[in-house]
């Protein structure tokens, strides 16, 4: 992971509520969708998704069309990177 990527996510995780999104689509261990974070969270529906298309822009959260409704998922590849791209950070 380059260190411009790795910025990127890192500013979009320093926002609780993101944080907090990832925490419940994790625990979901699958998919949600924006309503059912809604009923999880203390937000709005536009707070939710802004959140998530800012989640979904740094590719840590995949968004899959589903007829009228779009689920999310985590993308754990890019996760694991970016923890990867943070352990190489640390002296060995």
């Amino acid at each position: 992971m380059n260190i411009k990527k790795a910025e990127k996510i890192s500013k979009a995780l320093a926002d609780p509520n993101r944080l907090q999104i990832l925490k419940e689509i994790r625990k979901k261990e699958e998919c949600l969708y924006c309503s059912d974070l809604q009923d999880m969270i203390d937000l709005a529906q536009p707070s939710i998704s802004h959140h998530l298309k800012q989640l979904t822009d740094i590719e840590l959260v995949v968004a899959e069309k589903e007829g009228r409704n779009v689920k999310y998922s985590l993308n754990n590849k890019v996760l694991d990177d970016y923890i990867g791209f943070l352990e190489s950070l640390k002296k060995a």
